[in-house]
């Protein structure tokens, strides 16, 4: 796991985990694609969890203040249910199933901003059974290949946060996803020493990434920066439905 190659799609890998930190969601989920440009996309999930959790540090603090309490308390205790779901079928569940099953899902909600009629119920409280559905959902692809990003923001981008809120919501909720993911990613010989060394030097520019995230946010229009996550939930999911389909 070394050279020229590796490290390359590694600090792009870390800055891409930073930025979705920082408060740019989706973006994150090319980490493991362009990390498995070096490694296989296995070795890249496990490396890149680490990464993850120390730029969840940094997003922690940022967006301290700004955050849906409902919305994370809905969502955090049906994510736990998805990791253990994940992690009892780690070895009876094809990879290439669930990345097709995001990619669909995806696609088919950011065509649905796009096209469709804005979201009745916008601004309105979190409701509890769709958020715990969807809330298991994001617990299981994230934990399969760091992929809750597309179900996460089909329960949240119609409830109309304010953007720095839905950065803050965002960022809080999978740095808890992350964090109880490392229990069973350490049983299933994912983090192992060689993996911490890396993730280690790997942290730095994801750091730094997070705070250009975080500043980012704060100077986007809202109208503009939501734009930007449909368009980037858009490609990343074509992205998905194209590995699922020829194999990627």
């Amino acid at each position: 796991m070394e050279g020229v190659e590796f490290w390359v799609a590694g600090c792009v890998a870390a800055a891409l985990v930073g930025l979705s930190k920082g408060g740019l969601p989706v973006v994150s989920m090319l980490a493991v694609p362009v990390l498995s440009l070096a490694i296989s996309p296995v070795a890249a999930a496990g490396l890149l969890l680490p990464v993850y959790v120390a730029s969840d540090a940094i997003g922690l603090y940022a967006y301290r203040r700004a955050f849906d309490a409902r919305v994370l308390a809905i969502l955090a205790p049906a994510s736990v249910l998805g990791v253990g779901l994940g992690w009892l079928t780690a070895t009876v569940v094809s990879d290439r199933l669930v990345t097709g099953i995001v990619g669909a899902i995806g696609v088919a909600f950011a065509l649905s901003l796009f096209f469709g009629r804005r979201p009745e119920g916008a601004g309105k409280p979190a409701r509890v059974a769709p958020g715990l559905f969807w809330g298991a959902v994001t617990g299981y692809t994230s934990f399969v290949s760091h992929a809750g990003a597309p179900p996460y923001q089909v329960y949240v981008l119609p409830l109309g946060l304010e953007k720095t809120v839905f950065a803050g919501t965002t960022t809080i909720f999978f740095a808890f996803v992350n964090a109880v993911k490392l229990l069973p990613y350490w049983a299933l010989g994912q983090l192992s020493a060689e993996n911490l060394e890396h993730a280690a030097v790997l942290s730095l520019p994801a750091i730094a990434a997070v705070l250009a995230g975080v500043r980012l946010v704060r100077v986007l229009p809202e109208r503009l920066f939501f734009r930007l996550v449909t368009w980037a939930l858009l490609a990343v999911s074509l992205k998905h439905l194209a590995d699922a389909a020829f194999g990627g």
